[in-house]
């Protein structure tokens, strides 16, 4: 255990300008305060504190956030207050401080809702300041170092993998890349110990086979530099376990197929060094394809520079090299660690805000409707692989993996996601769907009379694109279903012979556990409610006149003219009481060939849905509504299906799609273009079909023709 006098000397050697008494007060009083706890281990308790200091003073942060590593669980564990801290300490450290105890608690909440709050917690106090989730990141290395003295695996198993996908991500994102990952190789030997046992020792049979090979690379590249005249450091070492079992599982080969597990490090003076090294290594070398990648020019979001090349380096090894300067690589090992100037007293980066993914997550933060949902955008945002597009200017746009225009959209600007309308792809005009590659430039075209389309929700990734998204869409549907709701009761009223008075309605929100006239409307709206529910409810004398039914009979609205006299008395569905009134739901079209669901409903009869619909969950607590049914075998009806489709706005186009359709004996009943631009048409088009089958045959002839971006069944 570092004694106090080794803490003091470390900070100093770094910071001659360190509060030296504080950081002796912050130590004696963490002694005092964790008095005799003990650690799993066995060890004294306040041995965890002074090492996550100790991790901190590597990384050579400024006293403040020593202070707060040494008082860290102090809040959490012992009888100390915020009020204590900032009155001992300041009130920046006891700011700290109770940004790290926040999250502490999310290791200590199994529930989900709890934990996705905390998460929200995270992402404040660290935008606040970021040496709050630099505290913790030493906090949880030094609880990843000692994780196997925890006796309950599946208590081990949850630090683990909750370490690997939030804080090693969360260290990456900051770039302290040695910590990331140190961090990793820890939770991957406690989630996959067989596989990382497997890993070491096949790298120590190839350091017996192959002797100093390493060594012996060093010397030729030292050597190939110094004949280039080319003054440069040389480095080498083997890539992680863990990093090795991620390209064996990405590229699925065997350990023996890799040859790249080895990579050298070149630091050099300049960044025209960095090129001139790199030249140096494509002239004596052949390069591997695709394998060079020029951070340089285009950093990750990390701020993280250098130049990426793979060749066949000397003894005809597969090697990668990494060449940049020594600010370059402090700033590669040390991340926003590296930004603390004390010598020429700098400003110190502590507003987690100028980090752009930071930026993001607070502005999802204000977008989500709840904890849960801010949880999910988050992850959509910080846990992927990255692509690097360009705006016609040049910025660099990071985006996921598998993200679209309209991601790229939203990450340039909130309003130039709201108004897309199209997108021009290195040139050329795309669907908004395309999914983006490295180095695509893309060009959004907008108009102020566009709003974000709900069908975007299906294809976008990006966690600030889908709460933009979800956002209008609540705000659109309650006004549509309000205006709605206005109209079926305006309607309804007046067919009963009275005259529509949203006063009317007062007197019944209670019933019906509404808030306010608009909720009410809203319910109607959406079909929650019925309007003759509603009526009869304002107006009792009502109930006891006879219901109208306007639930119309399966073969009266799907058999073609010809058929209805003769199939007048089919019954298409079992397990329906003799009867009852049916209708097949609008949003998910169910079609023989289905598995279906019935939702009973108090004067509508039975509602067929797909057992997949969404909108089944809303159902989920009231299981004595269900009816398990299934379709008749004998049953010969004509059925409503719904596509949903993207195609080219060119000449013939439509009659093309309409041919395919008749050719394989559909009719179209009704067609809906939801979105339209210059280029393309997306629609929604009603068919009769007699199955699931027919159906999937009349899609799957759809897309062979040219004119068809995209179509699929749809689905709510």
């Amino acid at each position: 255990m570092m004694r106090q006098f080794e803490l003091v000397e470390r900070v100093k050697s770094y910071d001659p300008t360190a509060d030296e008494d504080a950081i002796n007060r912050a130590y004696v009083y963490a002694m005092k305060m964790h008095g005799s706890q003990l650690r799993a281990s066995g060890d004294p308790y306040f041995s965890h504190p002074i090492e996550v200091a100790g991790i901190l003073t590597k990384y050579r942060l400024d006293s403040s956030s020593i202070i707060t590593a040494l008082l860290h669980d102090t809040i959490e564990d012992t009888p100390a207050t915020q009020a204590e801290i900032e009155r001992l300490f300041g009130v920046e450290i006891g700011r700290l401080v109770d940004g790290v105890t926040k999250l502490n608690r999310i290791e200590l909440q199994s529930d989900h809702a709890k934990q996705a709050e905390n998460l929200r917690k995270l992402v404040l106090a660290m935008s606040e300041d970021i040496r709050v989730l630099l505290v913790k990141l030493a906090d949880r290395v030094h609880n990843m170092r000692t994780l196997n003295y925890i006796k309950n695996p599946e208590k081990r198993r949850r630090i683990a993998l909750e370490t690997m996908e939030i804080y090693a991500p969360l260290a990456e994102r900051i770039g302290m890349q040695e910590l990331k990952m140190e961090l990793e190789d820890l939770a991957f030997s406690e989630l996959h110990a067989d596989a990382r046992g497997s890993i070491v020792q096949r790298l120590s049979f190839l350091r017996e086979q192959g002797g100093d090979l390493i060594g012996r690379i060093l010397e030729e590249l030292r050597k190939t530099f110094a004949d280039a005249g080319v003054k440069a450091a040389v480095s080498g070492r083997e890539k992680t376990p863990y990093s090795i079992w991620l390209k064996m599982r990405k590229m699925n080969v065997g350990f023996e197929q890799l040859s790249d597990i080895m990579a050298f490090r070149i630091v050099v003076d300049s960044i025209e060094d960095c090129y001139r090294a790199l030249g140096v290594i494509h002239s004596r070398y052949p390069m591997v394809p695709n394998r060079f990648k020029d951070y340089i020019s285009t950093p990750k979001p990390n701020g993280y520079r250098s130049l990426h090349t793979g060749v066949f380096g000397p003894e005809r090894h597969r090697i990668e090299v990494q060449i940049r300067t020594q600010e370059m690589h402090e700033v590669a090992e040390l991340g926003v660690a590296a930004h603390w100037n004390y010598k020429q007293g700098g400003g110190k980066i502590t507003d987690g805000r100028q980090y752009r993914w930071m930026r993001e997550l607070l502005d999802i933060l204000e977008h989500a409707s709840n904890p849960e949902e801010f949880l999910e955008h988050t992850k959509l945002e910080m846990f992927q692989d990255q692509v690097f597009c360009f705006t016609p200017k040049g910025d660099l746009i990071s985006l996921p993996r598998g993200a679209c225009p309209v991601d790229f959209a939203y990450a340039v600007h909130s309003v130039v996601g709201d108004t897309c309308v199209g997108a021009k792809i290195n040139g050329r005009i795309m669907p908004l769907r395309t999914q983006l590659g490295n180095g695509d430039q893309v060009d959004i075209i907008t108009s102020k009379a566009q709003t974000p389309n709900p069908t975007w929700e299906r294809f976008v990734v990006t966690g600030k694109a889908r709460a933009r998204i979800r956002r209008y869409i609540r705000t659109q549907q309650r006004a549509q279903y309000t205006d709605l709701g206005r109209a079926i009761l305006v309607r309804g009223f007046r067919h009963e012979g009275y005259d529509f008075a949203e006063k009317a309605l007062d007197g019944v929100l209670r019933i019906f556990k509404a808030a306010t006239v608009d909720d009410l409307l809203a319910l109607v709206g959406e079909g929650t409610l019925t309007a003759r529910e509603v009526i009869s409810t304002v107006f009792p004398e009502l109930k006891a006149r006879s219901q109208i039914d306007n639930v119309v009979a399966l073969k009266a609205r799907h058999a073609k003219p010809a058929d209805r006299k003769d199939r007048a008395n089919a019954v298409p569905i079992k397990g329906l009481i003799p009867g009852m009134a049916m209708h097949f739901a609008a949003c998910c079209h169910p079609l023989p060939g289905d598995r279906i669901v019935g939702i009973v409903a108090t004067g509508k009869g039975v509602t067929i849905h797909t057992i997949d619909c969404e909108n089944l969950e809303q159902f989920s607590d009231q299981p004595e509504r269900w009816l398990d049914l299934s379709w008749d075998d004998s049953d010969g009806n004509i059925h409503l299906g719904r596509i949903d489709l993207v195609v080219s706005n060119e000449p013939g186009a439509l009659g093309a799609v309409s041919t395919v359709i008749a050719k394989n004996v559909g009719n179209i009943t009704n067609l809906k273009i939801t979105n339209r631009n210059q280029d393309f048409f997306e629609m929604l088009i009603d068919i009769e079909v007699r199955d699931v089958r027919h159906l999937t045959n009349i899609i799957a002839a759809l897309r062979a023709m040219p004119a068809i971006n995209s179509v699929e069944r749809a689905r709510n």
